[in-house]
């Protein structure tokens, strides 16, 4: 099979791009309940700005609450959760998200529950909270985490969702502490990102107005007992009216699960969510992360090496070696569906309903209309070694294509 050439840009030959990018659109949410702020001292967060700051920032959220309501959650008071979490004890801890901390509570009832503390200070973490409320409030689906409710209380910002027992695909599949519990085997790592995949399509192509999640990855898929996936950590979301064809904002989500016309010009559409489901299929199928890591002989991210392997129709030796027994036209076919998700130009992707079709339909995948992935891959990783969470990038990897609709068929 013919090779094909890729491109290289440094970050700061773009880096004048992401500044064009547009600020944040604002997102209504539906409350009764007002948002003060005071110093805090909890949860290991610090205040950060001057008191003139803290004010503007308070007005700006007493007009985003005001005359709204949270019918359909309920709203937690802060002496609650303080009892529910042994007060936010460190032994309580399960996970850290973009802006806050995540424990482990167990309500007056019984019900356990994961609450996700936001840090009070921060100006981003405001923005990520109303984001987070008004993206899934109103929404049940088997493969989204259900928000249960909230506490606004002075500067306490905190969302109550229901707690998966198997913690996230992350901690199963790519944490060193994996135990042989957590292994998993093909038939769970299928229902895995088949189930992703089905709760992305409903964000996209169910919801008015649409939902793009911005920050698809291993830790923001929970699982419960039987492995069922959850959509969790909606901070990043942005609502997306039938109306529009993007939306121009500034960069945010994870380095190795961003589409490159995203990270190089803030261009938002439905599939860089797309995208960064194909990453994580990669991911799934091989037990490795998509960071910069040694492959042979050279350094490159898991979806270079994996590209690689399909020129050289060597696509097997991409599979974790933990999965001992697999069918092998089926995890092939994974494979080639995640390329479909990662090709360089955005409107060559797949929508996700059809990603749903092509992972549990015995449908015939045109490879002829398949073209390289594109990357966009930290380069700092050379030194300082990967990090799942790291949230700056700084280099480019793209492949020249052509731009036509990819119809599976």
């Amino acid at each position: 099979m013919h090779k094909r050439s890729f491109y290289v840009w440094n970050f700061s030959d773009v880096l004048a791009l992401l500044y064009l990018a547009v600020d944040e659109t604002k997102l209504r949410v539906y409350s009764t309940v007002v948002l003060q702020f005071v110093n805090q001292t909890d949860m290991n967060c610090s205040c950060f700005g001057s008191s003139r700051v803290q004010k503007k920032e308070t007005s700006s959220i007493h007009k985003e609450l005001e005359g709204s309501s949270l019918d359909n959650i309920r709203n937690f008071s802060y002496k609650e959760l303080r009892l529910a979490t042994y007060n936010f004890d460190q032994s309580a801890k399960i996970g850290r998200g973009g802006f806050g901390v995540v424990y482990k509570g167990v309500l007056k009832d019984g019900k356990q529950v994961a609450v996700k503390a936001l840090c009070a200070e921060s100006k981003q973490g405001i923005r990520e909270f109303l984001a987070e409320i008004n993206a899934i409030s109103n929404v049940r689906h088997q493969n989204l985490v259900e928000l249960i409710g909230c506490c606004v209380e002075g500067s306490h910002r905190i969302l109550v969702y229901e707690y998966l027992e198997n913690n996230s695909l992350d901690h199963a599949l790519l944490s060193k502490k994996k135990s042989k519990i957590t292994e998993l085997d093909w038939q769970q790592r299928s229902k895995i990102v088949i189930g992703t995949a089905r709760g992305l399509a409903y964000l996209h192509e169910e919801l008015e107005p649409h939902i793009v999640h911005r920050d698809i990855k291993a830790s923001n898929i929970l699982l419960d007992n039987d492995f069922t996936p959850k959509i969790g950590d909606f901070g990043l979301a942005k609502l997306f009216p039938d109306s529009i064809t993007h939306i121009s904002t500034k960069l945010a989500g994870t380095t190795g699960y961003l589409a490159p016309e995203y990270a190089l010009g803030g261009r938002l559409t439905l599939k860089a969510d797309v995208y960064s489901f194909g990453v994580l299929l990669l991911e799934t199928i091989s037990g490795r992360r998509n960071s910069l890591s040694g492959w042979g002989m050279t350094q490159k991210v898991l979806l270079e090496w994996a590209w690689e392997l399909y020129e050289e129709g060597k696509l097997l030796e991409l599979v974790d070696p933990d999965l001992k027994t697999y069918p092998k036209d089926d995890v092939v076919k994974y494979i080639k569906v995640a390329f479909f998700c990662t090709q360089a130009t955005s409107n060559r992707r797949p929508m996700m309903s059809q990603v749903v079709d092509m992972l549990s339909r015995n449908i015939k995948l045109n490879e002829k209309e398949l073209t390289p992935p594109g990357i966009f891959q930290d380069s700092s990783e050379n030194k300082k070694g990967s990090k799942s969470n790291a949230s700056t990038s700084h280099q480019i990897t793209s492949f020249p294509t052509t731009i036509t609709q990819v119809i599976p068929r």
